[in-house]
């Protein structure tokens, strides 16, 4: 374990350099800048630093943790990621670019009115809002039972620390930041990613990978196909990796902004196409460091509860050097900071562009209006991690992220009823509708098995959702 001085040490100098890059990017800074970075962002830049920015603290922690119980199953997920990728990349972001759109929201403005922009906008809000906290506050609870116990900081300081922090680099450069702090937060996770591989391997004396695979107590299976009732089932995670990619990417303004950043439609479709390539294979290595940590778990007789728990107990209570603890520190804050700060920019624009209107406003007062929002959000996250964590509940957080998982649906069915009918629709009852779809879903959430004889819904419920509001 480091020394708390070590620590602080290391920590200050994550966020220091973070600023400087904030400062350096934002000069000259503008609405136009903030938002969608003046379109002069190089799609290589983006496509390397979204892989931070969708591999949050919670990835990081959860996939290798995930290997014990479902082996490489997850991967039939991320295979259905391409071709989402691919619909995003030649579906979606053409409308967006020709509708020029700052947030994605202003689609459904354009094609069904008010209400079904509004509605779009408040549930991307929503469910972005608890996911940014829910990801924070995981990684501020490891950073707090690593250091700042110890120190007798109490957990509010810390987390208000953090936000200030991440407002500091954010607040006057936005996405254009972003785009760079992106970058450097994706190298640490990869940094990590491929240490930490690479001391598992070889302090359990592996000499190929067939051999590191072989050795392990724990089966390694890839594909399902027998038991179409279960979740993981291949064509059903298949699928729901399509959609989850279509929802979570391509109907999210915090990840399409990044997209919209760039020159124009052909370097926001490369952008996305080589992000799913890496995306893909960043999976594949955080399946088989998951491998690895269970047989290290096995081969030094430590205790652990496995799952999320699993790669800290590994740095916590193994002997992989301080190397390792001090990337480890770094790749799960990179990966935790790296979505809330695309997430504190991407609400600020949802609020500024989406409720208030205020797209064409280039003044100075524009621009003092922004800065108050974007403080209003900080203060927004804050205070929902202090809610989690007074609360202090596994099961209150598991039903944030389901309530968070369900909003995408309404979404989902809004966009493709928008894309592949000519029809209209009633605006004023896109409310009702939007509501009653998750409350649809949520039954069969709860009563699947009993109503479909056995049928377990998983993440495919996102399809369900989205059929229920198409």
């Amino acid at each position: 374990m480091l020394s708390p001085l070590l620590i602080i040490s290391i920590l200050v100098l994550y966020f220091s350099v973070l600023i400087i890059i904030g400062k350096i990017t934002s000069k000259n800074s503008n609405n136009d800048a903030f938002f969608i970075g003046e379109r002069k962002s190089p799609w290589y830049i983006v496509a390397y630093g979204m892989i931070g920015a969708t591999l949050s603290g919670i990835t990081f922690l959860s996939v290798p943790g995930w290997v014990g119980e479902s082996e490489f199953f997850y991967f039939q997920m991320v295979l259905g990621y391409v071709p989402g990728y691919l619909f995003v990349a030649y579906i979606l972001m053409p409308v967006y670019y020709r509708l020029k759109l700052y947030s994605i929201y202003g689609y459904l403005g354009e094609r069904f009115g008010f209400f079904s922009h509004k509605c779009g906008a408040a549930y991307f809000f929503m469910s972005r809002l608890l996911g940014a906290s829910l990801r924070l506050y995981i990684v501020a609870f490891v950073l707090q039972s690593l250091l700042f116990d110890e120190l007798g900081i109490p957990f509010s300081i810390t987390t208000l620390l953090t936000i200030i922090l991440i407002w500091l680099y954010t607040y006057k450069g936005g996405i254009k930041t972003i785009i760079w702090t992106d970058t450097l937060q994706t190298s640490f996770i990869l940094l990590t990613l491929v240490a930490c591989l690479f001391m598992l391997f070889n302090n359990l004396g592996f000499n190929s990978l067939s051999d590191s695979l072989s050795h392990s107590q724990l089966n390694f299976r890839i594909f399902s196909f027998s038991d179409f009732k279960n979740s993981s089932h291949f064509f059903r995670s298949f699928l729901s990796g399509m959609f989850i990619a279509i929802a979570m990417t391509g109907l999210d303004q915090d990840m399409m902004q990044k997209n919209l950043s760039c020159k124009d439609i052909k370097d926001a479709q490369k952008n996305m196409i080589w992000f799913s390539v890496i995306l893909v294979l960043v999976n594949i290595l955080f399946l088989y460091l998951g491998a690895l940590l269970y047989q290290y778990v096995d081969a030094n007789n430590l205790q652990t509860v496995g799952g999320d728990k699993l790669f800290i107990d590994v740095i916590q209570k193994g002997d992989l050097g301080i190397f390792i603890f001090v990337l480890f520190l770094l790749g799960l804050i990179s990966a935790a900071y790296s979505s809330a700060d695309s997430a504190l920019t991407s609400l600020t624009t949802c609020f500024y562009i989406d409720f208030l209107g205020l797209q064409d406003d280039h003044s100075l007062n524009g621009t003092y209006v922004r800065n108050v929002i974007h403080i209003m959000i900080a203060v927004l996250l804050f205070s929902v991690i202090l809610l989690i964590h007074y609360f202090n509940n596994d099961s209150i957080i598991a039903t944030l992220f389901l309530i968070a998982s369900f909003t995408y649906g309404p979404l989902l069915g809004l966009f493709l009823f928008g894309l592949f009918t000519k029809r209209k629709l009633i605006d004023n009852y896109v409310p009702i509708v939007v509501l009653l779809s998750p409350i649809f879903s949520y039954l069969l959430y709860v009563y699947d098995v009993q109503i479909f004889n056995g049928f377990d819904f998983g993440p495919d419920l996102l399809i369900i959702n989205g059929l229920i509001t198409y």
